[in-house]
């Protein structure tokens, strides 16, 4: 349904009120109190049973009796009330409804079943769009419209707060108000049982007087079409989201080591970045990043150039800079040569640049258009701290000045407080939002540079691999189908290996053998060193049973082998079923990586795929990125290079390059197995071998 008939929740001219009464505490009442100080230019019809007036305007019985017919209803009586007051407005023509009223599913039982029939209301009328129940409401500051909880009017502007708490936004409010910042809508939409995140990215993706989203997020309902939503603005519209409960503990339990691995924040991190929204992990951040992606231009990378007045601010944002990923620019020689016959011949003219505490504006007005001609710096930070002698405001007003005819982000970083106040009121009226320090500066610079690779993301051609598909998918499933079917538990090594190599992912051939003598003979057929592990479906983790036994040299090393794993994986196991032991060729190589690659099902967002240090250091060294199927070339060599090993795929120290081709391969590959089993719940492949020859899957598992 998407934007359908939002313009009647968002820009009403006529308003029914229902659930009101004049009883001082009586939330109906409160509404209207909102809406007649906020400045509303509408009408406003308020309905009740209980009282002839409220505020003074007289009441009516009923909505069907009203003059003209709404555009909008707002419901706030008992919720045991609103599917009847739903059904009212439904049959009244009333296509806008806006539910404040609280005591739904988030009260427990009793509120989840009116929840439930209201929900079986609103089916009953497909033009009507709800927002709510358990709603702050709707303020849209720019038409004068208050029809929330919020006494409060923000400044009106070009944000838009779609926030998940309602406490929340009554304290952002407050907190903007102070610092001058407007918003075109703040909005939190409660229960989302019609009106959610998507429709609302799509309508405010599409409102002239919206520059940047803001999102608050606890939760994600329908998360295909918030990504979708969000994908189809990020390029236009920058979206920001800060999301709540970064740490919380997982309620499922979990089998696999891909499972235990990837929390629940990793996966929103993966799917926020991947439809190109920027999430920032501090709730102060928001304003600032918001305003900053709406009125800058995108830089091209992460080099950063640092102008000060003092030393010590410009080293303190150096140092953030650095530990946040981004570049301190190296300036090119003319621009250092331009600067040395500006500047005076003490003090730094490489970056940072000190101007030294001396620095009248015509200092900055001198150095700032030669650092911004240099095609060496993809950002310029302007710092000013407080100095015997400076000038905050004729300094800011040359900066903005200068700013204005920038190519490149220019960001600010005015210290102190009352004596560089209006200084910090004509930067943020010129568009240039100003930091309180260099660190927050950095902060917002790589929050820009982040947007940036994400939007690249978004819509960046992959490059080629050769990746020949040719599977006939459909097939495969005919023929994989009865393994997923059994019900036995896990998955032995041998039949998710089956899957792998279904799909062109090279495994390291594995032979099953149900006692000694058997194992002594695919040993001598397939030639020693071997490996054995324990065949079980209750099993999952042989080492931790004491299941696996590596680098057996002879047939008695075997023998005894197949008798220590048995015995061990009985005791440590009891009332595991042991179909016998997997044997396989010893594998090793001179240059080559353990990695681990493995997927899981979000209740989100669904599959998501896992690649990060493997072997016996997956748990300990947690080196791991996370990444949302289908993926492609881009998207996977975009997960490996975030990775602390990335250099060791490269080459590293006289070590030759890995064969990435062949491990971007194998991801690709392994994605599209995932997303052809959506009933898988873990698989793990670990180790994956990366050689400078290709990859070899020399242990897997699956739930």
């Amino acid at each position: 349904m998407a934007v359908r008939n939002l313009e009647k929740l968002f820009k009403p001219r006529r308003i029914a009120l229902l659930g009101g009464c004049d009883r001082p505490d009586n939330l109906g009442r409160q509404c209207l109190r909102n809406i007649l100080n906020g400045g509303f230019e509408g009408v406003v019809y308020p309905v009740s049973q209980e009282c002839e007036a409220i505020h003074g305007i007289a009441t009516y019985s009923d909505v069907s009796v009203l003059p003209k017919v709404p555009d909008l209803a707002i419901i706030c009586g008992p919720a045991a009330t609103v599917p009847t007051a739903v059904e009212r407005c439904g049959e009244a023509g009333i296509v806008g409804v806006l539910i404040l009223s609280g005591g739904f599913r988030e009260a427990g039982e009793r509120g989840r079943l009116i929840e439930q029939e209201l929900n079986r209301v609103v089916a009953r009328y497909p033009g009507m769009r709800v927002v709510g129940p358990n709603s702050l409401g709707i303020i849209r500051p720019a038409l004068g419209l208050n029809a929330s909880h919020a006494v409060a009017m923000p400044k009106a502007g070009h944000l838009a707060f779609i926030s998940e708490s309602r406490a929340l936004c009554n304290s952002m409010m407050d907190w903007a108000t102070e610092r001058g910042i407007g918003f075109s809508t703040f909005i939190a939409p409660g229960n989302c049982i019609d009106v959610g995140w998507g429709d609302l990215i799509d309508y405010f993706g599409n409102d002239p007087e919206t520059r940047a989203i803001i999102l608050y997020v606890q939760t994600i309902d329908a998360a295909r079409r918030f990504m979708s939503a969000a994908r189809a603005f990020a390029l236009t519209k920058p979206i920001v989201a800060y999301k709540a409960g970064r740490f919380a503990e997982s309620a499922q339990a979990v089998a696999s080591h891909t499972g235990a691995m990837v929390a629940e924040d990793a996966v929103y991190d993966a799917a926020l970045q991947r439809c190109g929204i920027v999430r920032v992990p501090e709730l102060d951040d928001v304003f600032d990043v918001a305003e900053l992606l709406a009125s800058q231009r995108l830089p091209k990378g992460a080099r950063l150039a640092v102008v000060s007045n003092a030393g010590g601010p410009a080293i303190i944002a150096a140092d953030a800079l650095i530990s946040r990923g981004g570049v301190l620019a190296e300036l090119g020689e003319e621009t250092v040569a331009r600067l040395e016959e500006i500047l005076p011949p003490v003090g730094s003219h490489r970056n940072p640049v000190d101007l030294l505490d001396s620095a009248p504006p015509e200092r900055y007005e001198q150095v700032l258009p030669v650092l911004l001609a240099d095609k060496n710096i993809d950002g310029l930070l302007v710092i000013f701290a407080i100095q015997s002698g400076s000038d905050a405001t004729d300094t800011a007003r040359v900066v903005a000045q200068v700013s204005s005819r920038s190519h490149i982000p220019v960001l600010a970083a005015w210290m102190g407080g009352e004596q560089v106040r209006r200084a910090v009121q004509v930067l943020n009226e010129a568009g240039l939002p100003t930091h309180p320090s260099p660190e927050q500066a950095v902060r917002a610079f790589m929050h820009l540079v982040s947007y940036a690779r994400n939007l690249g993301s978004l819509y960046e051609t992959p490059r080629e691999i050769p990746v020949p598909i040719g599977l006939n998918r459909r097939n495969l499933r005919k023929r994989l189908q009865p393994l997923l079917s059994r019900g036995e538990g896990y998955l032995t090594e041998n039949q998710a290996k089956s899957f792998l190599r279904a799909y062109q992912i090279p495994v390291c051939e594995t032979c099953v053998a149900t006692d000694e003598d058997e194992a002594v003979a695919v040993a001598e057929r397939i030639g020693y060193p071997v490996v054995l592990k324990v065949l079980s479906p209750n099993i999952l983790h042989k080492l931790d049973v004491g299941g696996v036994q590596l680098n057996l040299g002879d047939a008695a090393a075997v023998r005894a082998a197949y008798k220590g794993i048995v015995c061990e994986s009985q005791a440590r196991c009891t009332g595991a079923s042991i179909k016998g032991v997997s044997v396989q060729k010893m594998v090793t190589a001179e240059y080559g990586l353990e990695l681990i690659l493995g997927a899981k099902k979000d209740p989100t967002f669904g599959a998501v795929i896992m690649v990060g240090m493997g072997g016996v250091a997956t748990g300990v060294l947690r080196d791991r990125v996370v990444g949302l199927p289908p993926l492609n070339e881009r998207h996977v060599r975009r997960m490996l290079e975030s990775l602390r090993f990335w250099p060791l795929l490269n080459g590293y120290r006289g070590r030759p390059a890995l064969h990435l081709d062949r491990l971007i391969e194998a991801i690709i590959r392994f994605s599209l197995l995932i997303a052809d089993y959506p009933e898988i719940k873990e698989f793990d492949v670990n180790p994956l071998l990366v050689t400078v020859d290709g990859v070899t899957a020399l242990d897997a598992a699956m739930v």
